[in-house]
């Protein structure tokens, strides 16, 4: 089984929370900041873990901005980090 990467724009401010929840959950989920500037982080996905996920995502899309992102290399190819 393989992990399952999701990426979002997050309110820079609230990316160190966002990450202490997720991982907050042993063994469920681990994020990265792929881009500080524009807010932009990965959530790699344990196999089977992924409507648990979504549904914290949308939870804490609630209290603070949490927008799915489609992110695209510059030559319009997706971005291997996020698939």
């Amino acid at each position: 089984m393989e992990t399952t990467k999701r990426c979002y724009r997050v309110d820079r401010r609230q990316i160190s929370f966002v990450k202490f929840i997720l991982e907050a959950y042993d063994n469920m989920a681990v994020m990265s900041t792929l881009d500080p500037r524009q807010a932009v982080v990965q959530v790699t996905i344990a196999p089977g873990c992924e409507a648990m996920v979504d549904g914290i995502m949308a939870s804490l899309a609630g209290d603070v901005t949490v927008v799915p992102v489609d992110r695209a290399g510059s030559d319009g190819e997706k971005d291997e980090k996020c698939t």
